[in-house]
């Protein structure tokens, strides 16, 4: 993990500990951009998710917003009228349901329409402060490359580093290894010549590199 912290620290952060960096840390944040995020690259979400909370960063605020105006602020996201409605409909349901305040707990978040398991566990471990793991394809890819689980799916990678990855690093390991897989564990011709970590790595599934 240090050295991957080494590695990764000239590179951009991913988007929801960006978002963080930059204020924008409590769950109904976290979980909103992060429903944002979703298909849409990290280069595109963060402007657009600071656009949208410079109208509205609250679920009170957000209710307050029709979805099409909502639509209108997150436009270039992919999916944005999905989108928008359910982000309209999860600031509605935190109002009338929760008084106004997100609830950290993960079957609250997992109950609302457009959220999964990444987005849910993102906002409980950033926005929260929990110990949750969030995969996606990139921290899917590292960790089944390395060989350090076999899992055919994210969802599957999850419950397996659960078994083996040592809780001070859940949260973490999303924030390091998503830099680490866009810009050197790549999908196709993965930097092992730059890679901190060849030396640990069982190169599962690589048959060409840089």
């Amino acid at each position: 993990m240090r050295l991957i912290r080494d590695a990764v620290a000239p590179f951009p952060k991913a988007a929801m500990f960006e978002l963080a960096d930059h204020g924008y840390a409590t769950p109904f944040e976290q979980l909103i951009a992060c429903i944002i995020s979703i298909r849409t690259r990290d280069e595109e979400s963060l402007p657009i998710a600071q656009r949208l909370f410079e109208r509205a960063r609250t679920a009170a605020e957000m209710a307050l917003l029709s979805p099409d105006e909502i639509d209108q602020l997150i436009t270039p996201s992919t999916f944005h009228e999905r989108k928008a409605a359910q982000i309209h409909a999860i600031a509605r349901m935190i109002m009338d349901e929760y008084g106004g305040e997100l609830p950290c707990d993960e079957a609250v978040m997992l109950s609302f329409s457009g959220v999964g398991v990444k987005c849910a566990h993102l906002a409980l471990g950033i926005g929260c402060g929990q110990p949750w793991i969030s995969v996606d394809i990139h921290v899917h890819r590292v960790t089944n490359r390395w060989g350090y689980v076999a899992a055919p799916t994210p969802e599957k990678t999850m419950v397996e580093l659960e078994k083996v990855l040592p809780r001070e690093y859940w949260v973490e390991i999303n924030r390091l290894l998503v830099p680490f897989g866009k810009h050197i564990c790549t999908g196709t011709l993965p930097r092992c010549s730059t890679c901190p970590v060849l030396e640990m790595c069982r190169q599962v599934g690589v048959e060409r590199h840089r």
